[in-house]
């Protein structure tokens, strides 16, 4: 049976220049500038260095960002990455040493959103004991 799963890889002597689609996993170590998109897992190398958005399941940064991140699930930047641009994830790991120079919205996960309802007081009314 053939393997469903690839990792492919962009070495640190590849440029591109236009939309960049992948499905499973990807490292990319040279430069790319333009949109990045996938349903699969991004990995930024070390001396990657990318120009624009980045809109797939999760990434790991290790190289440069100048754009927008968003993220399904988990972004995380390690310890030398550079991201100069806003960041959308469930879940966001960075590493001390790391450079974020942005907006950041983290949304919990699906389980987390169903918390307790929050009561809150009507405007008028003598109703019985309310939670806050």
């Amino acid at each position: 049976m053939a393997d469903t799963t690839s990792k492919n890889i962009l070495s640190s002597d590849v440029e591109i220049k236009g939309s960049l689609k992948f499905q499973n996993e990807l490292t990319i170590d040279g430069k790319i500038e333009g949109e990045i998109t996938s349903s699969g897992v991004l990995t930024v190398g070390e001396n990657a260095e990318i120009k624009g958005e980045i809109k797939t399941k999760s990434v790991t940064v290790l190289g440069k960002v100048h754009g927008n991140i968003t993220v399904e699930e988990r972004c995380e930047l390690k310890a030398h990455a550079v991201l100069h641009g806003d960041l959308k994830a469930q879940r966001l790991v960075i590493e001390d040493g790391a450079t974020f120079v942005g907006k950041s919205e983290v949304t919990p996960n699906k389980v987390a959103m169903r918390q307790p309802e929050i009561v809150r007081p009507a405007a008028t009314g003598t109703h019985g004991p309310t939670r806050v």
